[in-house]
């Protein structure tokens, strides 16, 4: 196993600095501690609370966050904390005794029908992943151990998964009504046990995705800069409110054309070309005030 490192991250309270691991510390669950007498279930938080400026620890999936007291100032103490929570995650003793701290609320997952008869989307009432991920086979889901298990079922097409929610499209050789208490079980399941979504921690999946998104989107000409804006605003929430996604792909100014990538429930969905046609084409043709703009798709 790779050994932990420590990143220190500053937040919006002064008084509060994350130290976050490059790795899962945590089953997926999130602690606060407000002296040594409640850390009795995290040795970590007990061995932090020695240090005479600890006011709070709070322990989640791959960072340890410290409050202060106004003794001493972080810029002071920091490197040294850094280096002792990450002594401590690499002797590979417990930060959290995860039996004996299960977290109170139990994970809820219920089933949303999509405008795609073939996908269902399963919403859970917590955060699963902090970007957009679809798998089409076993092979492509190797950095989800979830999806890898869901491919596991003889009916389960492709996955689709963001934010709290997952959206499967399943092959004809099944019925709804005959697998979705299978599915939503499994799913509700996986997630109690606290088991990886995927391989890398939610944090770093949202910082990886904005900074490409950033990356990209600054490349564009004003026109596509505005088509991604309407895409953004308007049309992406009403997609992902039905289990799918809309991503810009290209503009060509000569011809007007415009390609976008549907994922999800969109994708081969009957009713997405007419969608597309009298819904997306209509907005972006009269929001640019341009009636020679077209719209067409490619599924993911």
């Amino acid at each position: 196993m790779n050994p932990t490192d420590i990143t220190i991250q500053p937040t919006s309270n002064d008084a509060i600095i994350k130290f976050e691991a490059n790795r899962f510390i945590t089953q997926h669950n999130s602690y606060e501690f407000n002296n040594i007498d409640e850390a009795t279930n995290s040795p970590l938080a007990q061995q932090l609370f020695y240090l005479p400026f600890v006011k709070k620890v709070y322990i989640a999936s791959n960072f340890v966050a410290i409050e202060r007291y106004n003794i001493v100032e972080w810029a002071d103490v920091q490197d040294e904390v850094a280096e002792q929570i990450k002594a401590y995650l690499n002797s590979d003793a417990p930060v959290i005794k995860e039996e004996a701290s299960k977290p109170k609320n139990a994970v809820t997952v219920y089933a949303e029908s999509t405008p795609n008869p073939s996908v269902l989307k399963f919403v859970c009432n917590k955060a699963l992943v902090g970007q957009i991920c679809e798998f089409s086979s076993i092979d492509e889901a190797k950095v989800s151990p979830i999806a890898s298990e869901l491919f596991q079922f003889p009916f389960v097409k492709s996955v689709f998964m963001d934010k709290n929610y997952i959206s499967i499209t399943k092959y004809d050789v099944a019925e709804w009504e005959d697998i979705t208490v299978q599915l939503r079980e499994f799913i509700k399941t996986y997630v109690e046990d606290g088991k990886p979504i995927l391989s890398q921690p939610i944090s770093q999946q949202k910082d990886l995705k904005e900074k490409k998104a950033e990356t990209q989107f600054e490349t564009l000409d004003d026109t596509s800069k505005n088509i991604v804006n309407i895409l953004e605003e308007y049309v992406k929430p009403a997609v992902a409110s039905d289990g799918g996604n809309i991503e810009f792909i290209s503009f060509d100014e000569q011809s007007k054309k415009v390609e976008v990538l549907l994922q999800g429930a969109c994708s081969g969905c009957p009713s997405s070309t007419f969608t597309l046609k009298n819904g997306i084409e209509n907005m972006l043709k009269e929001m640019l005030n341009d009636q020679n703009i077209s719209v067409s798709a490619i599924n993911g």
